[in-house]
Order: structure tokens, then sequence, then C-alpha cells
């Protein structure tokens, strides 16, 4: 009887063990997906693809050619130019820095429409302008950037963001110049446009208080739908509103109006995003349609990834909630999208909706390859400065 009971316990043993080995193994191939690397390992991606892009530019003030020519202190570019002043603050190489302040002397610190521009878009660049102000404080690198601002200042118009990338555009320069001037008049009117922005362009704003997360314009409000009956939430537009509350977060002081709105906000968005996620650690382009040319996509991604790791080290975010999936983000972009030579694939073309700038691959080249790596390069910094 004792033999009898033996061959089948041992049996059993043997297939709990083979199971403990397999699950074993099976741990040990998600593990990394779902753990950051050492910082020196995020840094060494952002070199690499920085010094890819410096190599390709050696000249800042070189106009850009797509379907047409364009000067270098566009929106495109000046993206990037955040990136890299956020890569100097964790990695602060002089060349980084020349390579920016070359960049504004090129253009003699202007804007590509001159100081009476109120396009976001041609506002971008005052960031970097700011920034390096503030380093060494000519007063030549903020003069047109605070001329253009405190004409709209002066001025009632409040309608002028009527699409969500302004947001990023623009908003941070008036947090900024607030205080760098410790002039509250700034946060107000950047609040008057952010809010109409919010709650009125396209009827009743672009933002959804429902799904928490906005339509890139007016062309997108319902009764549009994504073609699986879905409203349409383009990534990086949700992106770029994530970037811009996140900026603005870190340069306003505690006190500063308005401030628990965008705090608000920018915390019902992230937990919006949270299961969006896709299991390569991606988001698709169209969050809420993966038919809708779904797929690997990086501009959206990383500054989603760049929102996160800025809530985790203000902690608004749970560090154990969202590290895993910042990290599979992370890991997925530095792996998938930057080549060896310091490429980067899987960026989307310029647009406003999932359609355009496709197809989007490994091997594709964007219209413009600035702000692709700026996006990286705020998050891969943001994830640097986590303890």
């Amino acid at each position: 009887m004792k033999f009898f009971f033996f061959r089948p316990y041992q049996s059993l043993v043997r297939l709990l063990i083979c199971v403990i080995i397999l699950s074993t193994f099976a741990a040990a191939d998600s593990e990394p997906d779902s753990k950051l690397p050492a910082k020196s390992a995020i840094l060494q991606t952002m070199t690499r693809a920085n010094a890819y892009f410096m190599k390709a530019w050696p000249d800042p003030g070189q106009v850009i050619v797509t379907n047409k020519t364009r000067p270098s202190n566009i929106w495109t570019r000046a993206v990037y130019y955040e990136g890299l002043m956020a890569l100097y603050g964790v990695d602060p190489k002089k060349p980084y820095y020349d390579y920016a302040v070359e960049w504004g002397e090129k253009h003699n610190w202007g804007l590509r429409s001159g100081m009476k521009t109120r396009n976001a878009d041609d506002q971008c660049c005052g960031q970097t302008y700011i920034d390096l102000f503030e380093i060494d404080k000519k007063p030549e690198r903020i003069r047109d950037i605070k001329a253009s601002i405190d004409t709209m200042l002066t001025s009632p118009k409040v309608d002028d963001w009527n699409w969500i990338d302004a947001l990023q555009m623009a908003m941070p320069v008036y947090a900024k110049l607030g205080v760098l001037y410790n002039d509250p008049a700034y946060f107000e009117k950047m609040y008057q446009l952010y809010a109409y922005s919010k709650k009125k362009h396209g009827g009743n704003g672009l933002y959804n208080p429902t799904d928490h997360l906005w339509w890139r314009d007016a062309d997108f409000v319902p009764p549009y739908k994504e073609p699986n009956g879905e409203d349409c939430y383009w990534s990086r537009g949700n992106g770029w509103v994530i970037a811009a509350l996140v900026r603005v977060l870190a340069i306003m002081p505690k006190n500063a109006p308005h401030r628990a709105e965008y705090e608000r906000t920018f915390l019902d968005m992230i937990a919006a995003l949270r299961p969006l996620q896709r299991p390569d650690g991606y988001w698709n382009v169209s969050l809420h349609d993966a038919t809708n040319f779904g797929g690997k996509e990086l501009t959206g991604t990383a500054l989603f990834v760049y929102g996160m790791a800025w809530g985790v080290n203000q902690g608004l975010l749970d560090r154990k909630v969202y590290t895993p999936i910042m990290a599979k983000a992370w890991n997925a972009m530095a792996t998938e999208s930057v080549h060896p030579t310091g490429f980067l694939g899987y960026v989307q073309g310029t647009g406003k909706e999932p359609k355009d700038g496709q197809p989007v691959t490994y091997t594709s080249k964007p219209d413009f390859e600035d702000y692709g790596l700026g996006c990286l390069l705020l998050a891969g910094s943001e994830l640097y400065r986590m303890k």
C-alpha cells in the first residue's frame, strides 16, 4: 500500500516542479517589461537619439524643407529644444547648451511670424528662449516673445487656441513669464485662453468631462465618430495637453490661480489613459479605436510617460501603480523605436488625426524628425529624475 501511493505522489511532485519552473521562466521573460532600466541606460538611449539628430542638423539655423521651406524656429523644432533643455537639465553638457543658444541666435531670438503673432505654434520657441535667458540674462533672448505675449495680454480676445496642440505650444510661455516678472496677469490670461478651449470651442468645449480626454479640434466633436462608433481622441493631441499641464504645474507657484483645476484635469486624464495602454507598451493613435490605424506610435506614448513620470516624482501618482506602466512603454520605445543609429521609428508625421502621417512603422520617416525626439527626451529626462 505504501508503494502504491508513493508513485502517484512522485508524479505529482514532478508535475508541480515543472509548473514552478515554467512559471519562473514566464515571469523572467515578462519581468523586463515592468522594470525600468538603470538610469545610465535611460541616459544612453537619449544620448544616442540626440546625437543622431545633432549630426543630421549641424547648423541649427538651417531651413527645414518638406513640401515647402520653413524656418527652423517653427513648433516642430521648438518641441525638440524643449526636450534638449530637459536633457541638459539632467546631463548638463556644454554642446547641448551651445546648440540651443546658436538656434536662438540664428533666428535673432525672433518668432516665425514676428512679434505681433498670436499663433501658439509661433510662440513655442519662446519656451527655450526663456530657459536660456534664465541661464544668461541677455535681454534680447526674451525681447520678442515677451512682446508677443504682452500684446495678447492687453487684448480682450481669448479664442485663439482652437486646437489642443496650442496648449502645449503656448501655455508654458505664459507660466514662465508670470514667474519671471512676478505678474499674475500672465497666469490669468493663460487661464482665459485655456478655459475657452476647454469649455467653449466646438460648441461645448474640446474637453469631454466624462471620458476625461480631449477632441483635437471642432472637427472631431460629436457627432463625429471613429469607425468603431467611439469618439475620436487623438493620442498625440492628448499628449500635448498632458505636456502642457505638466509644464505649467512645474513652473507655477503652489498658490497660483487655477492651479487646482489644472491638477485635477491632469489626474483625471492620466487615470483615463492608464487602461488604454496596448499590451506592447504603446498607445494607439486613436485612443478609443484600435481598429483605426492601430499600432505602435512613439509621440503620444512618450508624452504620456512624461506626464506619468512627473506625477510620480511630484507625489501625485502612486509609484507602484504607474512604474510598471511607464517601464513597459519606455522599454518598448527604447528597444523597438530607437534604432542603433539613433533614428526614431514609429513616429507619426504631422497632422491632427489617426490617418495622418501613415503608415507609421519602424523604418518610416516622418515629415519632421525633430518633435518626436523632443517627446522622447522629455519622457526620458523625467524618468531619469525618478528616485
